[in-house]
């Protein structure tokens, strides 16, 4: 657990549950200032929320813009966790226009504009982190439009690192396996052994835990070190 003298503050979208919750416990734990952007609020003591649908996150630009700044100085470490994220089931030759948009808005144009909002704020030694998928750099059946966004986080991250040479600014994409959310859960109930099934895609044959990604996010955090990385954290991928 990294401690700091000086003051820094964690923007992270998508913190209301699930690992987007236990990145704002585990960055609290360590001395950061929070801000949470999502559509509910986090419960967690401590924690700024701002309430916002990050499928229409430019509808309410100047309405949230202002909120940061009256939260933020001009120039302060930050670490902007791109956390929150769309899931549907399709297949390539069967997407809809509109399905795809709705899931490029949160995965991917949500990002972009928090970048364009909260960029000119970092000082040196901030961060981007973008919370990808093991389907970022690999595909299944049965989630096009999912694994589409998901390649286009990891390139989005990947420019951020070049375009922000320089600036004292590091990025990388944070991977994360099958991990044990009420979000999968809830997926889950319906399909008998599903959760079983799951647990088996990683060697050690169990689901990953919340607090463990949290853990890894906010080492990337703090070490520029792995800028422009891909980061997996899937305890070993079972490739089938």
């Amino acid at each position: 657990m990294t401690q700091f003298t000086e003051p820094r503050v964690l923007i992270l979208t998508g913190g209301s549950r699930g690992i987007g919750e236990a990145t704002l416990k585990r960055f609290l734990q360590c001395g950061w200032r929070a801000i949470n952007l999502s559509r509910h609020p986090s419960k967690i003591k401590g924690v700024t929320n701002i309430i916002v649908d990050l499928q229409n996150l430019s509808v309410k630009q100047a309405e949230i813009r202002k909120k940061f700044e009256a939260e933020l100085a001009e120039s302060s470490i930050i670490s902007l966790i791109h956390n929150a994220g769309s899931f549907i089931n399709d297949t390539a030759d069967a997407q809809s226009a509109e399905t795809v948009r709705a899931v490029f808005e949160v995965n991917v144009v949500a990002p972009i504009i928090l970048n364009r909002w909260i960029i000119p704020l970092m000082a040196t030694g901030s961060s981007i982190i973008y919370i990808g998928s093991t389907l970022a750099e690999k595909a299944v059946p049965g989630c096009a439009s999912y694994i589409t966004s998901k390649h286009a986080v990891a390139g989005l991250m990947k420019a951020s690192c070049q375009d922000l040479a320089g600036k004292g600014i590091h990025t990388c994409c944070v991977c994360p396996g099958v991990t044990e959310t009420e979000m999968l859960i809830e997926r889950c109930k319906h399909v008998p052994g599903l959760l079983e099934t799951l647990s088996g895609l990683s060697t050690y044959h169990r689901l990953l835990q919340p607090d463990e990604l949290a853990e890894l996010i906010e080492f990337c955090a703090c070490h520029p070190l792995i800028n422009g990385a891909m980061i997996h954290g899937n305890l070993g991928q079972v490739e089938r």
